[in-house]
């Protein structure tokens, strides 16, 4: 298996944590909040309100901890899990087309999931200092 290039892996991770942080950062707007909570996809679930703060809140603390590269696993599910979510349960699920923005975020999610962090992560350093 050919070693996967950690600048470019580490880069990837880091920008992608950042987009989903930033996405995240909508908690802080009630009237947005507010929105998602009235779409109909979300308004008959339980909870509409509370499902979509949580969700914001995974992409914020998700978005954060994959950008340090802190608890990078727990953030890959975090992250896939709620967009997965969004793809499937709020989307049509059309992730080849009309969904495909949460289907390739919850992807990310996933790859960083199973590799963890790479370079310049707050798991590598912890790692280093174990041995």
């Amino acid at each position: 298996m050919q070693q996967i290039n950690n600048t470019g892996f580490a880069l990837i991770r880091i920008i992608t944590g950042l987009l989903m942080g930033y996405h995240g950062l909508e908690i802080f707007e009630s009237a947005k909040m507010q929105e998602y909570a009235s779409w109909d996809s979300i308004k008959d679930m339980p909870f509409p309100l509370l499902l979509a703060y949580l969700g914001k809140g995974s992409e914020l603390v998700g978005g954060l901890l994959l950008a340090f590269g802190w608890q990078t696993r727990i953030a890959g599910v975090l992250i896939g899990v709620t967009m997965f979510f969004i793809c499937f349960k709020i989307g049509s699920g059309k992730f080849w087309y009309e969904d495909q923005h949460p289907f390739l975020f919850a992807l990310l999610g996933m790859i960083y999931f199973f590799a963890g962090p790479g370079k310049w992560s707050i798991d590598g350093i912890k790692r280093q200092k174990t041995f």
